[in-house]
């Protein structure tokens, strides 16, 4: 029962996007045995290779590589079963999801069309703002990058990541990426902002909670809903808001 556990937790890893390189830094450290080639294989830096698989190791509960001691070159990395178990189920996942992704692109007569907000589905998270996006300019200064994304009805959003995270994901012009950002990290007004904000987003409120501080649902735009708390007591369901949150609190995602 513990090793069938075990596997499950293994295989949470896998809840995620499969598309950044992640896996693909696993799949080369398990041939090359070294981190630092695994990490010129997928074209991403030292620092990035160990971000992606700490992370990985994190979402499984259990460590994916362990050190490997001799050899040639005195030393180097190695995969733990756990981590080549991993790999297996990743492998097989990607069959199936390429296959996925050949029916949303191009229906049959057996399957319609899937919308690719399905692909979002598997994602759980606490975060109450998500939404699907495309990646439109990347700026990388020193070790930060500021994403700039837009919204299906082009409204824009600017996301501050590192720059491994970027790397990680691949980030560039014409990506598709899920956007999250914390209800709670969102503070919305009906009065025109003076401080400056990363973003800052206009709307209408749609709806407004009797609880104190108020949450606040705001809709931009046509179709987009957004969630944040109100600033002040007198703002009212039909008034002009403005949502501000800063680019540190938006997270991105691969679909």
């Amino acid at each position: 029962m513990a090793a069938a556990k075990k596997t499950l937790r293994v295989f949470q890893a896998l809840g995620h996007a499969i598309t950044d390189k992640r896996l693909q830094i696993l799949r080369s450290l398990s041939t090359a045995g070294s981190i630092s080639q695994a990490a010129r294989d997928a074209g991403v830096s030292y620092k990035a290779a160990w971000q992606a698989i700490d992370t990985l190791s994190n979402l499984s509960g259990v460590a994916l590589v362990e050190k490997a001691v001799g050899g040639t070159g005195g030393g180097g990395a190695r995969l733990t079963p756990a981590g080549h178990q991993l790999l297996d189920a990743a492998q097989r996942l990607g069959s199936v999801r390429k296959q996925l992704m050949a029916d949303i692109q191009q229906p049959t007569s057996q399957h319609a069309a899937i919308p690719k907000a399905t692909l979002a589905l598997s994602f759980r998270t606490s975060m109450r703002n998500q939404f699907l996006a495309q990646v439109t300019q990347l700026r990388v200064s020193g070790g930060l990058a500021w994403v700039t994304v837009h919204l299906p009805d082009g409204t824009p959003m600017i996301a501050k990541i590192t720059r491994e995270s970027a790397q990680l994901l691949d980030l560039q012009a014409g990506v598709e990426v899920m956007v999250w950002c914390k209800a709670t990290a969102v503070s919305v007004t009906n009065q025109a902002p003076i401080t400056p904000s990363a973003n800052v987003l206009c709307g209408k409120v749609k709806r407004k909670s009797r609880s104190e501080p108020a949450e606040i649902s705001v809709q931009i735009g046509a179709h987009l809903n957004l969630i944040g708390f109100a600033a002040h007591a007198g703002i009212k369901t039909g008034d002009t808001a403005y949502a501000l949150f800063e680019d540190s609190s938006v997270v991105l995602a691969l679909v």
